[in-house]
C-alpha cells in the first residue's frame, strides 16, 4: 500500500505476548502475519496515523488450513507501507524475518511517517516462537525473501535504493553486503535454483535481474520494462517464468485496470513476454507451489468510499499458468483492502489478509479454480502482510 504513506523509522519493544500455551505447539507449515495498527483511512480515503506501540506479528499453525491456530502473537512493529511481502519464513520453518519499513513520530502537533531501518528475527523453533534478534539494514526495508537453501536473504531498502544481503545461520542473521540498485526497489525474490534473484524497481517501472554465486550477489544492470508501478515479484516453481504485480496507481487504486507482467527466465537474456490484465490495484501476488495457478490481490479502491471506483470488497484475480502462458480465468471476492496472500505448501488453500476487516479469507484451490470456503480467521489487528514458507 502506498497512498498517504511516506518513508519511516522507529524502534520496537522486545517483550512478547504469547497466545498459545507452551509445549507441543510447533507444527508445519507456519504462516506469518504482520498487523499494522498505525495506518487507517477516513471516508474520503485520507490517511489517518496513530502512534506506534500496538502492532503485532502473529504466527499461525496451518496443520488444518480451514481452522488455523495462533501459536504466538509478538508485539513487533511492522508496516502496511510497501508491498505485503515484508515478512518471510525460511524454507525449513526455523526462522522468520520481519522488515520494519516505517515509523510514525510526532511532528509538532501532528504525526508523520519516517523510514525505519530494522529487520527482526523470529525463532520459530522456540516453543512458542519468540523474538530472537534485530538487524540494522538500509532505510525503509520492504519486500524480502530467503534463498532456497535458507542460508541467505535479500531485503529491498526502498528509501536507500539498495538491497541488503543477509547471511543466515540459524537465528544468527547479519548483513554482509549492500547492492546499489540506482532506483527505488520494493521487493526481491530468488529463483528456485538460487542462482539469480529478481527485484522490482517500483518508481522506474522495471524488474531487475541479479546474479547469485554463493553469498555474492551482483547486479549486472539488466532491467526489464514491466507495467506501471511493479510492487512485488513471484517466481514460478519451474523457474521458467516470473510474475510482477503492476499496481498501476503508485500503491493504490485509481479506477483503471492494471496488469501482471510475465517474465521469460529461460530466454537469453530474460525478457517480458506478456502482460495479463487483472483488476484495479494489484498489490499482493503469489504463485502456487504446484506452479499451475497464481493469485493477484486486487485493492479495488476499498479504502476510499468517496471515490467513483470504490468497491466495499477487494478480490483475487485468478491466473492459470500453462508453461509460459498465463491467463486470467476468474475473480473471487474477499474482504476490504486485501493485502498479503499465500498458498499452503500443498497448494490446496490460499490465505488472503483483509486489512480493513482484520481477518483472513480462506480460499480452496482445485487445479486452477479458486473458491471461497466462506470461512474467515479473525486476527488481533490489521493484516498488512502474509507469507507461508518462502514461496
Amino acid at each position: 500500500m502506498q497512498k498517504g504513506r511516506s518513508l519511516l523509522w522507529s524502534a520496537v519493544g522486545a517483550t512478547m505476548l504469547l497466545l498459545g500455551g507452551t509445549a507441543g505447539l510447533r507444527a508445519q507449515p507456519y504462516a506469518i502475519v504482520g498487523n499494522d495498527e498505525k495506518v487507517s483511512w477516513d471516508n474520503k480515503g485520507n490517511t489517518i496515523l496513530s502512534a506506534p506501540g500496538k502492532d503485532s506479528v502473529v504466527i499461525l499453525d496451518l496443520a488444518n488450513p480451514e481452522a488455523p491456530k495462533t501459536v504466538a502473537n509478538l508485539p513487533i512493529k511492522n508496516s502496511v507501507v510497501g508491498p505485503p511481502v515484508n515478512v518471510a519464513i525460511d524454507p525449513t520453518n526455523s526462522i522468520a524475518l520481519v522488515a520494519d519499513s516505517v515509523d510514525v513520530i510526532k511532528d509538532g502537533d501532528s504525526l508523520k511517517q519516517v523510514p525505519d531501518d530494522k529487520v527482526y528475527v523470529i525463532d520459530l523453533k522456540a516453543s512458542p516462537p519468540k523474538l530472537a534478534g534485530t538487524v540494522k539494514v538500509g532505510k525503509q526495508p520492504s519486500g524480502l525473501s530467503f534463498n532456497p537453501a535458507g542460508n541467505l536473504a535479500l531485503v529491498a531498502n526502498r528509501a536507500d535504493k539498495s538491497i541488503t544481503v543477509l547471511s543466515v545461520k540459524g537465528t544468527e542473521v547479519k548483513p554482509i553486503d549492500t547492492i546499489d540498485m540506482g532506483d527505488i526497489v520494493s521487493h526481491v525474490a530468488f529463483t528456485p535454483d538460487g542462482k539469480h534473484a529478481l527485484a522490482t524497481k517500483f518508481n522506474a517501472h522495471k524488474v531487475s535481474l541479479l546474479d547469485v554465486n554463493g553469498d555474492k550477489v551482483t547486479y549486472g544492470k539488466l532491467d526489464l520494462p514491466t507495467g506501471q508501478w511493479p510492487y512485488n515479484v513471484a517466481v514460478a516453481p519451474s523457474g521458467k517464468i516470473a510474475l510482477t504485480a503492476d499496481n498501476g496507481g503508485a500503491g493504490s487504486s485509481d479506477g483503471s485496470v492494471d496488469t501482471v507482467s510475465v517474465v521469460d527466465l529461460e530466454a537469453t537474456p530474460p525478457r517480458i513476454i506478456d502482460r495479463v490484465v487483472v483488476g484495479d490495484g494489484p498489490e499482493g501476488l503469489a504463485i502456487s507451489p504446484q506452479g499451475n495457478v497464481a493469485a493477484a490481490i486486487i485493492l479495488a479502491g476499498s479504502n476510499n468510499p468517496s471515490a467513483y471506483f470504490y468497491k466495499p470488497h477487494g478480490s483475487v484475480s485468478v491466473l492459470a499458468i500453462d508453461g509460459k502462458k498465463v491467463t486470467k480465468v476468474g475473480d473471487v471476492e474477499v474482504g476490504g483492502l486485501p493485502e498479503g496472500a499465500a498458498f499452503t505448501p500443498d497448494g490446496k488453500y490460499l490465505l488472503v489478509g483483509n486489512y480493513l476487516d482484520q481477518d483472513i479469507s480462506i480460499l480452496k484451490v482445485d487445479g486452477n479454480t479458486i473458491t471461497d470456503t466462506g470461512k474467515r480467521f479473525k486476527l488481533p489487528g490489521h493484516p498488512a502482510s502474509v507469507r507461508i514458507g518462502d514461496r
